[in-house]
């Protein structure tokens, strides 16, 4: 094996339009809305929960605008990675990739204890066999092997390449669109204003009710930046590659916002106390049937699949690209010789995915908390890169510009910082010391292999591949 971290990028371009779309699409969208949604009603009201994503979908916005400009003028693995070195240099690139990748590792870890939750909705007494207790929860032998086996699926799914993870996502997330069409139509036109009541949680307040469902929305809408991750296998002019991931954030805002309506539309406060799945029960409501729920809940199984094989893209994609610039250990930037993927990097996203159920279900929430703080430090480094970009390189090649960029820029790091703070002591939605535990394990973890693998390689190695990389990123023209 080829222990040299510079050795040359091989990824193959072939995903076309809808391939990228449904990539990002199907990764925002994921299986959180079906376990959440309820929560976020009761925790905001339903217009406080609308609210929450529409406040918190603009942030994204304003993000996912600056990463379209920098996706479309550096269009190479890694994107986070790629930005924030040319902005800020080795270490602030490492940190910033690495906190993105604790975002994308939450996701594959939460998606492989989201699938056997679901399943016991549809089959109630398949948990069997008792391991242990956690957080009170008791975690049952059946319970984990079926997260497990998700997960060994997903990592071959991806092993075979990019072309056969992008069918697959096409297909699915198209079921998963059909799906809440029917929905949204139905409560639309079945549904009751009177339910929507309370339109705010006052008792919590109105500005705590939002604020508790905002720290939420990053996790959420995570998934866009899988786009610039995979930048070398999209096959589009540049400046459609920020089109599509504008399209597709936009696109998943309404999304939220709708599933919301729909939902409170159907329930009253009380029927959203009795439902531990809100989304399939306000399903059942509109057709008045219980195979209406259980389509509900196969295209909730559906997003687990989108989001999970979006994230084992972008998840090792971002490792790769940090090992093949020397900043981890170089078997991780190992491409395989016919299919061309990153086979050590998915391999330990599979294996981290295949160890989360045994924490049972209580990770769900650690998870999309600890996971959330990574995803929003990566946003303001980007937020950053692009500021900084605009006034050091104005002439730098922009096939994708986006319009009053210093207003832009400066919004998105004030945005990404308030973000921040919602995570941090002294906030209501503060991270437990569990959570911070998982994210400063995290942080270390990374900063022990990056002073390894400079010790190892030195900067000056690192420093040769990303000023190459970034020779080759000239966005001139069609690749």
């Amino acid at each position: 094996m080829n222990n040299d971290p510079t050795q040359a990028t091989q990824l193959t371009r072939v995903l076309a339009r809808k391939d990228v779309l449904a990539l990002a699409f199907g990764a925002m969208i994921g299986w959180g809305w079906i376990v959440l949604t309820g929560s976020w009603i009761q925790s905001a009201g339903s217009l406080g929960a609308i609210t929450a994503f529409l406040l918190g979908g603009a942030v994204i916005v304003l993000v996912g605008l600056t990463y379209a400009e920098l996706a479309s003028a550096m269009p190479q693995v890694g994107g986070e990675h790629v930005y924030s070195y040319r902005a800020m240099g080795h270490f602030a690139s490492f940190l910033c990739t690495w906190a993105i990748t604790l975002g994308y590792v939450s996701v594959v870890a939460f998606e492989a204890v989201a699938l056997p939750t679901v399943v016991e909705h549809l089959f109630p007494d398949y948990a069997v066999g008792q391991l242990w207790t956690i957080a009170g929860w008791d975690v049952k032998a059946t319970w984990v092997a079926v997260g497990v086996a998700g997960s060994l699926v997903m990592t071959w799914i991806n092993y075979l390449g990019v072309r056969t993870a992008a069918l697959v996502q096409k297909v699915v997330t198209l079921l998963i669109l059909a799906v809440g069409v029917m929905f949204i139509t139905g409560a639309l036109f079945e549904g009751s204003a009177t339910t929507l009541e309370p339109l705010f949680n006052v008792e919590q307040g109105v500005v705590g009710g939002i604020m508790t469902v905002i720290i939420m929305v990053p996790f959420m809408f995570v998934g866009f930046d899988v786009i610039p991750q995979a930048a070398e296998e999209i096959d589009l002019p540049f400046k459609e590659i920020g089109r599509v991931l504008m399209i597709s954030v936009i696109l998943a805002v309404f999304w939220y916002a709708f599933i919301i309506l729909g939902t409170a539309l159907m329930l009253d406060p009380a029927a959203l106390g009795e439902s531990s799945l809100a989304v399939p029960d306000a399903m059942q409501a509109v057709f008045q049937a219980p195979w209406a729920g259980n389509l509900m809940i196969l295209a909730g199984i559906a997003g687990i699949i989108t989001s999970w094989n979006a994230f084992y893209i972008g998840g090792s994609r971002a490792i790769y690209a940090l090992a093949h610039s020397g900043m981890l250990p170089a078997f991780l930037a190992r491409l395989h010789p016919k299919h061309r993927t990153p086979t050590n990097a998915i391999l330990v996203m599979g294996g981290l995915s295949a160890a989360a159920p045994l924490l049972g279900r209580p990770a769900l929430v650690w998870l999309v908390v600890a996971g959330g703080l990574g995803i929003v430090v990566a946003y303001l480094f980007v937020s950053l890169s692009f500021v900084l970009l605009r006034r050091r390189e104005p002439d730098m090649p922009r096939p994708f510009r986006v319009r009053r960029g210093k207003t832009v820029g400066a919004l998105s790091v004030i945005l990404s910082l308030a973000l921040i703070g919602l995570y941090l002591p002294g906030s209501p939605s503060a991270l437990s010391p569990l959570e911070w535990s998982l994210f400063g394990g995290w942080m270390l973890l990374g900063l022990a292999l990056y002073a390894w693998s400079r010790a190892r390689y030195g900067i000056s190695y690192s420093d040769a591949v990303m000023q190459r990389e970034l020779r080759g990123a000239a966005p001139s023209s069609k690749p």
